[in-house]
């Protein structure tokens, strides 16, 4: 029986990436995310490429309510999810603290640490029954130290690292692993979501160095994942060669 890998946040950067890798590795795939379009463009792709089996399920994860009756939608059969993969993540704005948008806040507190909240409380149970199962959170730098303008942002993601390694302690007697990868700089729709469009400003963030790329997230996530049923790895910070922490790079 194949494994079934659960990935929120899919429909573009470090979801579609990993979906890729799973589906090359063997996973059926229950892909998540707002954009219809792009999870069935997703789906094709898959099916062509490894004949895999997906199960498309469009809502926004700030929505409890909804989350929770997607979860339940799912057949039987899918519901035996042995990864789960919180990728669904966002920055809005780049700003001193007195002078953000609230709304931004609001934004990515209710995405970066309640999304990840309730898709994992909706697929615990399932885990729980089997007495197995792995959770990888994709968290950042930003919540291992903070930054310039990074304020609400940093605090979801340091947020999101203290609920990681709650989750491990919590889980302990049920079996269930909890990873959490906390990538650096990396070239996604990620800047162009925070600069809210503005491309120029989101193509000068990676200027002067080689930044991480999806795939690089990808192989991360199936490091980890691939690991002995008595291994876990706990917790992993990746970046790209020319970054040494949250602010500072090396740019040529």
């Amino acid at each position: 029986m194949k494994h079934i890998a659960l990935i929120t946040g899919a429909s573009s950067g470090f979801g579609w990436a990993t979906a890729r890798k799973l589906a090359e590795k063997g996973y059926d795939l229950i892909l998540t995310g707002r954009r219809g379009d792009r999870l069935q463009a997703l789906e094709t792709e898959l099916h062509n490429m490894f004949g895999t089996k997906c199960r498309l399920l469009v809502f926004d994860i700030r929505d409890k309510k909804t989350v929770f009756q997607q979860i339940e939608t799912l057949e039987d059969n899918w519901k035996k999810i042995d990864l789960l993969i919180n990728n669904a993540g966002l920055a809005l704005g780049r700003d001193y603290f007195e002078e953000a948008d609230m709304d931004d806040w609001e934004t990515m507190i209710d995405t970066n640490l309640k999304g990840v909240i309730y898709i994992t409380r909706a697929v615990l149970p399932h885990m729980i029954v089997h007495k197995k199962g792995h959770i990888i959170n994709m968290g950042s730098i930003a919540g291992k130290e903070i930054y310039e303008k990074g304020n609400v942002y940093c605090a979801s993601k340091h947020a999101l690292d203290a609920l990681s390694r709650s989750m491990r302690v919590d889980l302990l007697r049920h079996g269930i692993k909890v990873t959490a990868i906390h990538p650096g700089a990396a070239e996604t729709e990620f800047s162009i979501v925070r600069f809210k469009g503005d491309s120029e400003k989101a193509e000068a963030v990676y200027n002067g160095f080689k930044p991480l790329d999806p795939e690089d997230i990808a192989e991360t996530i199936w490091f980890c994942a691939s690991q002995p049923a008595h291994v876990c790895i706990n917790d992993l910070e990746i970046t790209c060669t020319a970054q040494a922490n949250a602010y500072l790079f090396h740019k040529e």
